[in-house]
């Protein structure tokens, strides 16, 4: 398989079921090692749920209104529903160099530059996980969240950016055990965009993403 290859890129309609999702990940990524598929971005949309990753704290589940799931993803707790995009990503670490920080920088930088193209400033913020920008009231705000999981140098579980959920169904959690700060949302920021013109902006992006996990070797 070409290790530069473009990977396959799929967008499911509708709401996808978490634990249908996890599955067919767990698989993929284990045809992947094997050589048996393509690399995969898919691009998705959950119904309200949270997941916990393997950092999360049980006190940072205020109010489990929704189906709690194990993702089995580094970090804590986060929120997915309508109005989200959520990303999977499915890369061979192998083929495109063995760096798990490298990569989750990447992916960082894949959604603040997708994010740029939507005209939203959004930046990284030093000791913090997520996708940060300033909301209206010049507040630092939580756009995007990242959480990864790197199994036989394969990766799943990736990113979800928020376009126009409703933010009111974070309360429920301490969105990746981070109290002090709120979330946003495209919409909220004056930015509408639809899932189509949000999928558009990542590809536009994702050259510069994938050329920045290009191994020397």
């Amino acid at each position: 398989m070409n290790a530069f290859a473009r990977p396959e890129w799929i967008v499911t309609d509708g709401f996808t079921d978490y634990a249908t999702a996890l599955a067919d990940m767990e698989s993929r990524a284990a045809a992947i090692r094997a050589d048996n598929a393509a690399e995969r971005i898919w691009l998705l949309e959950h119904p309200p749920l949270y997941t916990a990753g393997t950092s999360a704290d049980p006190a940072e589940l205020l109010d489990p209104r929704f189906p709690v799931y194990d993702a089995g993803r580094g970090g804590r707790y986060t929120y997915h529903g309508p109005g989200q995009r959520v990303g999977y990503v499915q890369l061979d670490l192998a083929r495109r160099g063995r760096d798990v920080r490298a990569y989750v920088a990447a992916l960082e930088g894949w959604v603040i530059d997708a994010l740029a193209l939507l005209g939203v400033e959004a930046r990284r913020a030093t000791g913090r996980i997520g996708i940060w920008t300033d909301d209206a009231e010049g507040r630092e705000a939580k756009i995007g969240a990242i959480g990864v999981r790197v199994r036989r140098w394969v990766t799943l579980h990736g990113f979800s950016l928020n376009i126009a959920p409703n933010l009111a169904h974070f309360g429920g959690i301490v969105p990746c055990g981070i109290a002090e700060f709120p979330v946003t949302s495209l919409a909220v920021l004056g930015k509408p965009a639809s899932f189509a013109d949000v999928d558009a902006a990542l590809a536009a992006a994702l050259p510069a993403f994938l050329d920045k996990l290009r191994s020397s070797d």
